[in-house]
């Protein structure tokens, strides 16, 4: 084994083909904690199932305190935060975050990145090739304001519409409508009706995707962090 890190689970988002992002902030050090996501060797960069199971079975949960065997970091553009992971060990779930803690771990940059790129259904949802060329962070764990999540049909290209889980919400000032990605959230949601949701008291982590195959990378909420169970 080359090392490891110690981090809160503060991302475990699905990532195309059929795997996880997780991502979260070493150990419990407050707003300045360095940001660690954990990827593999693939390509794609996705944790498999098997790579993130803990020896009892189990799997790594939001707030649970996890112990990663890495090889090295491995900075990719603004993912500054990718480290390699040791494929050979196991994880260890060592303790778990509350989510009074979270505050301490909160993050408060001035805006998500750039601003001024938008999809057809998405509020400053995009960053363009050159803009995120100059960013030197893709993680980021916020408080929003005026917290909505929308579950509605969204078209695609030019097939029918499909059922999507998006939050809305304003941060500093700004507008921002996202598409979850937090396996956990989409659940719960999308077995209810198409409508928007009011949640008061809530946490989220945004991570910046890598380049898409348009060149753009996208703004995601990988986690939906609240007090009151979705």
């Amino acid at each position: 084994m080359n090392d490891v890190v110690t981090i809160v689970c503060l991302a475990n988002s699905r990532k195309p083909p059929s795997g996880r992002c997780i991502a979260g902030k070493e150990g419990t050090g407050g707003c300045s904690a360095k940001w660690v996501r954990p990827i593999s060797i693939r390509p794609t960069h996705e944790i498999s199932e098997e790579e993130r199971r803990f020896e009892d079975g189990t799997t790594p949960q939001l707030l649970d305190l996890i112990t990663i065997p890495i090889i090295a970091p491995t900075p990719v553009g603004h993912q500054t935060e990718n480290v390699l992971i040791d494929a050979q060990y196991y994880w260890e779930k060592v303790g778990a975050s509350t989510w009074d803690e979270l505050g301490s771990l909160l993050d408060h940059p001035p805006t998500l990145w750039a601003n001024g790129n938008s999809t057809f259904h998405g509020s400053h949802d995009r960053v363009g090739a050159t803009a995120a060329a100059s960013l030197r962070s893709s993680l980021l764990l916020i408080q929003p304001d005026d917290l909505r999540i929308r579950v509605s049909g969204e078209s695609q290209y030019a097939g029918p519409p499909r059922r999507r889980v998006r939050a809305m919400f304003n941060y500093n000032g700004d507008y921002y409508s996202l598409i979850v990605t937090d396996p956990v959230a989409e659940q719960a949601l999308l077995a209810m009706p198409d409508a928007d949701y009011t949640v008061p008291d809530a946490y989220l982590t945004i991570s910046l995707s890598e380049p898409h195959s348009d060149g753009d990378c996208y703004k995601l909420v990988a986690a939906v962090l609240a007090r009151q169970p979705l």
